[in-house]
């Protein structure tokens, strides 16, 4: 089968079990997941979305999540969608649940509550809001950071010199206008004209910003970064709105656009573009400091404490730290930390296959996932393995712990170790890694975090990840069919919060 044959059959698969295209109210994805909008939660097959073979688990959060895998979700997303405005165009209906109305009343509002009390919290909706506005940005840092990784091997070698300075204009270029799809994308999801928030931003990064004194102090171009951009955006949203609330209709078109313009570039330049600058300056401060003075300590915490956050699909959150600092210092080092708590998913993982020898539904989802694991994408581990049985997913935090502290304790030797781009992960992060003392070092620092982080997580897993009540539930023959293991992020077996 062809590929475009095989991604719209994916995407043929999936929509009659999201409840049809009029079902689907919004479309989105991220690194590896389709993120759906629905009316009607009750109408989805749950079940029967995870046996579709493409689909390696669900999550649901403030959208139903679909876990394809990097790559695929991107060819199978545009498939979907014209698959969903197709059936719009024909006026498929909605297909209708074999309930009562009570009992679709009464599902409904228990679905609601949950997600609300889960989701709905100022805090959780506002880090979702940021994350939303960086993510369509990581595809061109990755390809820029590689570009920048081959062009700096190649001035290092010394080989194809009237190359290398074409090669350092397709890598800058992006980072030096980020600050502009940055304003764009904080417009829109903030809900305003996402043109005027770039233009607001665009002025930060404008070269002749350099020619205006703020406070005794001469401006210098991109000053803020992307956290000045955000709030210049942030700003030109509520302005906007303010102005189409009171400006006359005849004037709506003439008077608006100026008035945000005017007002929140006078605030950016005048104010947002120092305080901004002070904030990123601080952040690349204290990741210094942090990893300088207790960097093994803060390693293992951070590396221990990521893959809840992953769980929560809250990771993406850190997107404006780790790109501020690619700003400021070409590389962020906090990402090859944060890799490895997948480094500890992956052995934990493989210690969970060889100690359920007998539970070959298991050790299939474990054989399907375990690719995607080293590459860095931990979701099918988590959903399909880790978490549902309890401990493990602990067991898997701690080896996430030692793999970060062996990273963190070189960075406080003074051995930085960085990517120059954000997204990737596991193996797939070797590409982009950069750091201060050579890239031969940098690549062997990190390929020895994900080693201790392989071996901790399995030790742990393989010794203290099982009780003899989980043992006994689940180190039993089953049928090489979906199980109950590749459920949701909210979908655990029923006695697997007594065995953690």
């Amino acid at each position: 089968m062809a590929t475009e044959d095989k991604n719209r059959a994916t995407a043929a698969a999936i929509l009659p079990l999201v409840g049809g295209a009029a079902n689907v109210s919004s479309i989105a994805h991220c690194m590896t997941r389709l993120r759906l909008g629905l009316h009607d939660r009750s109408l989805v097959d749950d079940e029967a979305l995870k046996a579709v073979p493409a689909v390696m688990g669900v999550v649901e959060d403030d959208t139903y999540q679909i876990v394809l895998g990097p790559g695929t979700v991107a060819r199978v997303t545009p498939e979907f969608e014209q698959l969903v405005e197709e059936g719009r165009a024909a006026g498929t209906p909605a297909p209708t649940p074999t309930h009562t109305a009570e009992e679709l009343a009464d599902k409904g509002a228990s679905l609601k509550a949950q997600q609300k009390a889960k989701n709905a919290t100022p805090f959780k909706l506002f880090l979702r809001k940021i994350a939303n506005i960086f993510v369509p940005l990581i595809p061109a840092l990755i390809g820029c950071g590689i570009i920048a990784g081959l062009n700096g091997l190649l001035v290092n070698l010394g080989w194809l010199p009237s190359v290398t300075p074409a090669l350092a204009a397709m890598a800058s270029g992006f980072m030096a206008l980020i600050a502009v799809f940055v304003g764009y994308n904080t417009a829109k999801e903030f809900g305003g004209t996402p043109i005027l928030g770039g233009a607001v931003a665009a002025i930060i990064v404008f070269p002749g910003v350099a020619n205006i004194d703020v406070f005794g102090q001469t401006l210098s171009p991109g000053q803020g970064g992307v956290l000045g951009a955000l709030g210049a955006a942030v700003l030109a949203v509520y302005v906007e709105k303010w102005c189409r609330r009171w400006v006359p209709e005849a004037l709506d078109v003439l008077v608006t656009p100026t008035l945000t313009v005017l007002v929140s570039g006078l605030v950016t330049i005048f104010g947002l573009m120092y305080v901004a600058g002070e904030v990123s300056s601080a952040i690349g401060t204290f990741a210094d400091w942090l990893l300088s003075t207790g960097g093994a300590g803060a390693g293992f915490l951070l590396g221990g404490f990521f893959l809840p956050l992953v769980m929560l699909g809250l990771h993406q959150a850190l997107i404006p730290i780790h790109t501020t600092l690619i700003e400021q210092q070409g590389f962020t080092v906090l990402l090859p930390i944060l890799a490895m708590a997948g480094a500890g998913q992956v052995g934990a993982a493989a210690a969970v296959y060889l100690r359920l020898p007998r539970n070959e539904s298991i050790r299939k989802t474990i054989r399907s996932a375990m690719p995607a694991g080293l590459l860095g994408v931990g979701e099918p581990l988590i959903y399909g393995v880790s978490l549902p049985l309890g401990r493990p997913f602990i067991t898997a935090c701690v080896g996430g712990a030692f793999g970060g502290g062996f990273v963190g304790l070189f960075n406080q030797l003074g051995d930085s170790v960085g990517s120059t781009a954000i997204g990737p992960s596991g193996w797939a992060l070797f590409p982009l890694l950069d750091g201060n003392h050579g890239l031969g070092s940098t690549i062997a620092i990190y390929a020895g975090g994900l080693l201790v982080g392989y071996v901790a997580g399995f030790v742990a897993t393989y010794f203290f990840g099982f009780s003899k009540a989980l043992l006994e539930e689940f180190n039993v023959t089953q049928d090489p069919t979906p199980s109950p293991i590749t459920a949701t992020g909210g979908t655990t077996p029923a006695k697997a919060p007594a065995a953690v």
